[in-house]
């Protein structure tokens, strides 16, 4: 097709807001391992997750049968506040890069939560109102699913304690300030508020804190209070699920112009955007229909695909969730605070690990300098600043597209912006002023975190 005839920016019009989910473990070929209750070692049932989430999805993470499912009317209508969100030709830094290579970026950053967090926290929320729920708890990183879910909840009229990591909480005032504007009631973590939190401190008095961390604090407040419930934006098969409107729009704004990507790539720290954004086009994969390669992206500082075990672990450094099979680094590994973006997660959702085990995708990770070298390239490429998470798949984007260079191939390539970064601006700051360290953990690092992991029998032969 010609270079012209693809516009800058693609807007499906607000009918074709998709009307149902795609359930991506439906079309795999095998399933990922079950969840186990940790006290019996057997698969979780509705039962053992109902004092923690919501009814509805429990139902959702528990189904592994239906290809698509109905996104209700009142989501769809909150849904239209924002979305459909663009899908941008990348023409300037095309021309920046002098590639041969098509660049496509599907943009999630245009509400006022900045990020594509939006998508499952309304659906979580609207789920606990239908519920009779009146209070929420849920853990952030970089704020992103935090400001999100603070907006869902003002929305729907639902009370909201956040744990955020500590470290984030420290370098993203503001975005803590955007929380507390929308109502919601923000505890850096680990904090003294928790028996948890108290218990992680006591051993380490100094940490800045994980999503691990922020997770168990949560959940254990959620537990301990009537009519309240956990909700958890990212790795989790329902927010994969939710999130997949961002593929579904992608791959239907690319078919109008008769566009196939031959790369599809994502950030990758809990999973929920890339496993929403590669959703249709990992289905057609599973069904023959396609040979796009899928590349997840993580920090070098917290590498679970590209240097973690693929085991049963915790989803919390508390160890109060159920077991999940993911790559992971050990519930007990500490990310190190140098990193100044999100994606600081011990493991991975368990349906990439699955996909990622069996050869469906592959992984790399990369040192946050590099990251914002070509954060600011982009910036002032394509006149957005993103957020240090999305700029990870920027990072393989141009260097898939330098390889177009070297090459000559005309290939086309899709990633995912999946926030704007101007809540990240100390990190921004950092580079800049040449403050900024690349942090990589040694394997002696890593082998103390696979020491957290469950010693049990599915655990045989990998732990540290």
């Amino acid at each position: 097709m010609e270079k012209n005839k693809i516009p800058y920016k693609i807007y499906l019009p607000e009918e074709e807001i998709p009307k149902k989910w795609l359930n991506l473990k439906a079309f795999m070929k095998e399933q990922h391992d079950p969840f186990l209750n940790p006290a019996t070692l057997k698969p979780c049932t509705k039962d053992d997750l109902r004092p923690v989430f919501c009814d509805k999805v429990i139902d959702q993470e528990l189904n592994c049968t239906d290809k698509y499912i109905d996104i209700p009317e009142g989501i769809r209508d909150f849904y239209k506040m924002y979305r459909p969100a663009p899908l941008v030709r990348a023409y300037e830094l095309e021309k920046a890069l002098g590639t041969p290579a098509e660049i496509y970026y599907k943009f999630e950053g245009n509400n006022t939560s900045g990020s594509h967090k939006l998508n499952s926290a309304v659906a979580q929320a609207y789920y606990a109102k239908e519920q009779g729920i009146t209070s929420l708890t849920t853990e952030t990183g970089a704020g992103q699913w935090g400001t999100a879910l603070s907006m869902a909840c003002a929305f729907y009229g639902i009370d909201l304690k956040v744990y955020m990591v500590k470290v984030s909480s420290e370098q993203k005032p503001y975005r803590k300030e955007v929380m507390r504007t929308y109502g919601a009631e923000v505890i850096p973590s680990p904090s003294e508020t928790t028996k948890v939190g108290r218990a992680i401190l006591k051993e380490h008095p100094n940490t800045g804190g994980s999503l691990g961390c922020a997770i168990s604090e949560a959940i254990e407040v959620a537990t301990s209070t009537p009519d309240c419930r956990y909700v958890l934006g990212s790795v989790l098969d329902h927010v994969t699920l939710h999130q997949s409107v961002i593929g579904l729009e992608a791959k239907a704004a690319l078919d109008k112009y008769g566009v196939q990507p031959d790369i599809v790539i994502g950030c990758a720290g809990g999973g929920s955007n890339l496993a929403g954004l590669i959703a249709p086009f990992m289905a057609e994969k599973l069904e023959g229909k396609n040979n796009i390669e899928f590349i997840a992206v993580e920090p070098a500082s917290c590498p679970s695909l590209t240097r973690g075990v693929y085991a049963y672990d915790f989803c919390d450094t508390g160890k109060t969730t159920p077991l999940a099979r993911m790559y992971t680094l050990g519930s007990g590994f500490l990310p190190s605070p140098n990193h100044a973006g999100g994606l600081r997660y011990h493991g991975m959702s368990p349906i990439l690990s699955k996909l990622y085990h069996d050869g469906y995708m592959t992984a790399r990770s990369v040192e946050q300098t590099k990251v914002f070298e070509v954060a600011e390239m982009f910036a002032r490429c394509e006149g957005i600043l993103p957020a240090p998470e999305s700029s990870h798949a920027i990072r393989v984007a141009v260097d898939e597209a330098l390889k177009c260079k070297e090459t000559g191939e005309h290939k086309k390539i899709l990633f995912g912006l999946t926030g704007t970064g101007y809540f990240d601006m100390s990190a921004y700051k950092a580079f800049n002023d040449k403050t900024m360290n690349d942090f990589i953990p040694t394997d002696a690092d890593l082998k103390e975190g696979f020491k957290s992991l469950p010693d049990i029998p599915q655990n045989a032969g990998v732990r540290g």
